[in-house]
């Protein structure tokens, strides 16, 4: 048994502070400028994002990349038979959080998720590289697997048919939006006292407002 003592594993913050004063006014603006700023410094998957959809009311989470970020929102791509597909057609709500360890940020969205239309799914499917393709035709994803040499060859075969062809988006692969009501950035502080602004989306726009740590 490992003798790691997680109660005694800690650091101090205090790379940055985030105040009201500095913060962009427009939270999508500032997301971006964070994920660059992650991406500048050499930062693993600066687009990762743990994604949080419903499960018979059980929270169900798991890393996608984002792909997209623009005014409706942010942007991922799926199956949509997938777990995550699944549950966000039944509940079309759900919740990211972003966490740079080296920048001592993380950033949080709520909201509510839409199918991206097929013209922008089908442009982005045709930007993948190829094996990338494929494998969306290949997996099933989220569906148990008698082996790993079924999906395996499950990927020969896809090569096979789409030999020398270039290869369609399949109907059940696509985007999703989400469209955000409330954002929180967070940032390191010393002490455990950090910096929480949250913007939150009315029917006039982004309100702000400081939360305690």
């Amino acid at each position: 048994m490992s003798d790691l003592d997680l109660t005694s594993l800690r650091r101090m913050y205090g790379r940055a502070e985030l105040l009201e004063s500095s913060i962009l006014r427009e939270p999508i603006e500032q997301l971006r400028e964070w994920i660059v700023e992650a991406h500048d410094i050499g930062a693993m998957e600066p687009n990762a994002m743990c994604l949080c959809t419903l499960s018979d009311g059980y929270p169900s989470a798991r890393i996608v990349l984002l792909r997209g970020l623009d005014d409706r929102g942010l942007i991922f791509y799926t199956s949509y038979f997938s777990r995550k597909g699944r549950e966000l057609a039944a509940i079309p709500r759900a919740a990211a959080v972003f966490y740079w360890p080296q920048l001592e940020r993380q950033a949080r969205i709520q909201g509510d998720v839409e199918i991206l239309p097929d013209e922008e799914s089908d442009a982005y499917f045709s930007s993948r590289p190829r094996g990338h393709q494929l494998g969306a035709w290949a997996s099933e994803q989220s569906e148990p697997a008698e082996s790993r040499e079924v999906l395996d060859q499950r990927m020969i075969d896809y090569a096979e048919r789409f030999e020398g062809e270039e290869i369609p988006r399949p109907h059940s692969w696509g985007g999703y939006i989400l469209r955000p009501k409330r954002i929180e950035f967070w940032q390191g502080r010393p002490n455990r006292m950090h910096d929480r602004l949250e913007f939150e989306r009315d029917a006039r726009g982004w309100t702000m407002r400081r939360l305690q740590p």
